[in-house]
């Protein structure tokens, strides 16, 4: 199946699906091999792959990316996370990427260490996500690589939207031509999609994280940074057995990306607890709608 990248997908206005896989914490990659290649199969355009989500290591994304565009003809987005990586480390990653013929990538602050690693694990935050943007277009201009399609993260639950906002124009400025949202899953959260459609020259992902429970629900509004859960959501999923959080969880994600379908460019799947066959339902779904 051929697959093309972000850019060009954009600019043939085919409304992408990207599907988040959490990269593996462990050196055997198979289960994360396995779920990539059943998603391409159903239809995913690219895996997106986070950089040490949480700030607990993991295999490196852009090796797993490499390694899915080489070996199977798949289309990843890695992400870059600023917590780790210094100007220098962040300039060779890059260009092993342009070795391997990719050049796509999420670039993010990242998230902080945990406090309890914090003891032995440093944060190096050198850079941000802008400053990171500026120096790939420096290094474009240098010739030392080939241009890149760099894409940001928008919090679209943010408490503040506007300087949100703000900081997406500011983005934008850098460099950067597309943006993921956090999930959506409450009316402010779609007004604010709205909103940045209105606001933004760059294309728009909406974000879809499959809620498969209560307790998973109450722990994404509690501990997760950047998700908002509307009330009547959060108790729709009371008493509900796994199958049936399951199907709520397609039933409210198809509701989801209809209302946001006249103000997104594609669309950005969260993959729940590796429950790849779970989003292929969820992207059968949104292709059938729109």
């Amino acid at each position: 199946m051929a697959t093309q990248d972000l850019k060009t997908l954009l600019a043939q206005k085919k409304r992408p699906i990207l599907v988040e896989l959490d990269p593996p914490r462990q050196t055997d990659p198979a289960r994360f091999l396995q779920g990539a290649l059943a998603l391409r199969q159903a239809g995913a355009d690219a895996i997106t792959i986070a950089d040490c989500p949480i700030g607990r290591a993991s295999i490196d994304a852009s090796m797993l990316a490499a390694k899915l565009k080489r070996e199977y003809g798949i289309e990843a987005l890695p992400h870059m996370a600023c917590r780790d990586r210094n100007l220098n480390a962040a300039k060779a990653l890059l260009m092993g990427l342009d070795m391997e013929g990719i050049h796509q990538a999420l670039l993010i602050t990242g998230d902080p260490v945990s406090h309890e690693d914090r003891g032995q694990i440093k944060g190096v935050f050198q850079m941000n996500s802008r400053t990171l943007a500026q120096a790939i277009g420096d290094l474009t201009r240098q010739g030392m690589l080939a241009p890149f399609f760099l894409c940001g993260a928008l919090n679209i639950n943010a408490r503040n939207f506007d300087a949100e906002l703000d900081k997406a124009r500011r983005k934008e400025d850098c460099g950067m031509q597309a943006f993921l949202t956090q999930p959506v899953a409450s009316e402010r959260g779609l007004h604010n999609v709205r909103r940045a459609r209105q606001a933004l020259a760059g294309s728009i992902l909406g974000g879809l994280f499959p809620i498969v429970s209560y307790k998973n629900a109450c722990f994404l509004q509690r501990e997760v940074n950047g998700v908002e859960i509307d009330g009547g959501i959060m108790q729709a999923y009371e008493g509900l057995n796994r199958e049936e959080g399951e199907e709520m969880a397609r039933r409210l994600c198809r509701d989801t990306a209809r209302k946001m379908m006249d103000a997104v460019d594609g669309f950005y799947i969260m993959t729940p607890f590796q429950r790849v066959d779970l989003v292929k339902g969820i992207m059968a779904d949104v292709r059938s709608i729109g």
